[in-house]
């Protein structure tokens, strides 16, 4: 049966004759005492981004999931800077590559992309990495953290109703209002193939409904440390969902410490019984299907004020890297971003991030 992308980001919303949005960006925090040194001016936003005292929870390896008690979501309020390594430590983790050729940002068609590598903290590439945007169905990504972290039971059935429908963008999905499906099944078919009706579901379904999970959302992007990030309602249909590649780079690292996240978000397709029908989805991003790439953890995103977006955490070159591409204007360009990036890092065995002007340089860490 041929795959309908019905509630996708690619058909999802509708498309407004003035696609650009206005950037505006976020005045970086005074550096923090003992904050990272950055070694060579970069671009604006380069400096930015790893000028910035990011918050994370101290443990990097733990998942700050919040217990669930009485109904309510109990978030961890103790966070702490971490502290820079020195570029000499990070030269001996990953030394200069003299293979890697050096990676022109203009480039890239995405007006705001971020590359880092999660265990050291290098910043590989950075563009308008603090530019404040729209980041659509990329929203889904802190809808399915905070649907999991609140411990609700994944097999207990949901149901579509009237409230459900997009009166935003007037999208499209197959799962007309009466459908039951179980609080997982709505799980994966947000992540995979950013159904809108399924990730409101999730949120009405919430204890304290719509109103309380907003709020969770938002909590949580305070600990993890997402200065920039804004959340209004948990599809992505709202342009006044908002937030920066660097900050989502944080939600990207959170979101795949969690098995069950990493497998929904990547799995090619799913079918799900509705009564006595069949429905097929596919994933909305065709790279989880292309053999050259290992991707552990992916997100798409689409509406015409966001433009094209992507986030991703993919094994390249032996390291896991995360990549974040936003407002990208062509229907494949963000595809086509990330292959480049593939094919930039994949050039040398050991890649290390670039010395030139517009771009990191060796020994930057993308600091929390």
């Amino acid at each position: 049966m041929k795959a309908r992308r019905s509630g996708s980001d690619r058909q999802a919303e509708a498309r407004r004759p003035g696609r650009k949005a206005s950037v505006s960006r976020a005045a970086p925090a005074p550096r923090a005492k003992g904050g990272p040194r950055v070694l060579a001016a970069a671009s604006p936003s380069t400096a930015a981004v790893l000028s910035h005292p990011l918050k994370l929870s101290t443990q990097l390896g733990e998942s700050s999931a919040p217990a669930s008690t009485g109904g309510t979501v109990q978030h961890a309020a103790a966070v702490d800077t971490l502290h820079d390594r020195s570029a000499a430590s990070l030269a001996a983790l990953h030394p200069p590559a003299a293979s890697l050729p050096e990676f022109n940002l203009q480039a890239l068609k995405s007006n705001a992309a971020l590359v880092i590598d999660p265990a050291t903290q290098e910043v590989l590439l950075a563009k308008n990495a603090e530019a404040v945007l729209p980041i659509a169905s990329l929203t889904k990504l802190m809808t399915s953290l905070v649907v999991l972290e609140a411990g609700q039971p994944l097999d207990e059935m949901l149901s579509i109703s009237t409230d459900d429908i997009d009166t935003e963008k007037g999208s499209s999905s197959r799962l007309q209002p009466g459908t039951q499906l179980s609080r997982g099944e709505m799980l994966h078919l947000a992540l995979m193939s950013s159904e809108n009706r399924a990730a409101n579901a999730l949120g009405r379904h919430y204890p304290g409904g719509l109103p309380a999970f907003v709020r969770a959302m938002n909590a949580k992007a305070t600990v993890l440390g997402m200065a920039d990030t804004r959340y209004v309602e948990p599809t992505g249909l709202s342009s006044q969902n908002r937030s920066s590649a660097r900050d989502l780079a944080l939600l990207v690292r959170a979101t795949a410490e969690h098995p069950l996240l990493r497998s929904l978000s990547t799995s090619p397709e799913h079918r799900v019984a509705v009564g006595k029908r069949e429905l097929q989805y596919r994933n909305t991003n065709g790279l989880v299907r292309n053999p050259a790439w290992d991707v552990v953890l992916q997100k798409t995103g689409y509406i015409s004020e966001a433009g094209r977006c992507l986030v991703m955490q993919a094994r390249l070159a032996g390291r896991d890297l995360i990549l974040v591409f936003l407002d990208s204007a062509g229907k494949y360009s963000r595809i086509g971003d990330a292959e480049r990036v593939r094919r930039w890092v994949e050039s040398s065995s050991r890649p290390s991030p670039l010395k030139r002007t517009g771009q990191a340089s060796e020994g930057r860490r993308f600091t929390s």
